[in-house]
């Protein structure tokens, strides 16, 4: 139980909404290419990938989930911090996501930054939410949470992201808010 609770958490935040300016990004991976000299730049994959996390963000940001994950392959895969088995599917981690919103309404995202290299996006910023809503037949306890969290995304050649890895501390969370997993 302890493990799909984690897995619903880090996936949640994997795609935990980001505040509404989100057009502050860090720096790299977004040098532009020239077709000639008269061209207008291209957009590096870098940049597109980069805009397409940004934007999943945003729609988290607003709850809407399935905007969110219209950024996901139909078959992507969460493989959490790896601690437990991966999440296959857009079916299944809707499903997850679903249900953490409903418990922890105000999860949210801020003070994000945007890091792209290729077919790979870093994203780091500052998760919080508030536990009001009963969750995996536990109590809300109505506390609130306040972490740090790294989300990894690799995305295929039509931008689309294929692979999510994140790096977190659900314990963190789970001390702040009260949440004790009900015992076997």
């Amino acid at each position: 139980m302890k493990k799909s609770l984690l897995l619903v958490a880090a996936t949640a935040i994997l795609f935990a909404a980001c505040e509404s300016n989100a057009h502050k990004t860090a720096e790299g991976g977004t040098e532009s290419k020239m077709n000639d000299s008269t061209a207008a730049p291209k957009e590096s994959k870098s940049e597109r990938n980069k805009k397409a996390v940004m934007a999943s963000y945003e729609a988290m940001n607003s709850h809407n989930v399935g905007e969110a994950l219209k950024y996901c392959t139909a078959d992507v895969v969460d493989y959490g911090d790896g601690s437990m088995p991966p999440v296959k599917g857009r079916d299944s981690i809707t499903k997850m996501i679903n249900g953490w919103m409903t418990a922890f309404p105000d999860n949210k995202a801020s003070d994000v930054k945007y890091v792209a290299d290729g077919d790979w996006v870093m994203v780091w910023g500052e998760q919080t939410g508030t536990w009001k809503g009963d969750f995996m037949g536990m109590k809300a306890t109505n506390k609130s949470y306040k972490l740090k969290d790294v989300d990894i995304f690799k995305l295929n050649d039509e931008g689309q992201i294929i692979e999510h890895y994140n790096v977190q501390s659900p314990n963190t969370m789970m001390m702040q808010i009260g949440m004790h997993m009900p015992k076997k």
